[in-house]
């Protein structure tokens, strides 16, 4: 099922420095989400297709 642009659930807000790539703020982002519990799925885009990214997340949050 394809959700609609606009869609989607704001998981925190914040603000840092434009140099650290989006990677390295992700799991800040995370940390600080604005919602009870996250969702099963993640959709980013193509700078977090990265399979270290993946397989951290997946220890540290399983």
């Amino acid at each position: 099922m394809l959700t609609p642009r606009g869609a989607g659930l704001p998981l925190a807000i914040g603000a840092a420095s434009a140099s650290p790539h989006e990677t390295k703020l992700l799991e800040a982002t995370l940390d600080e989400s604005l919602i009870d519990e996250l969702p099963a799925r993640l959709i980013g885009d193509k700078a977090y297709d990265a399979d270290k990214l993946d397989e951290r997340l997946w220890r540290q949050r399983e």
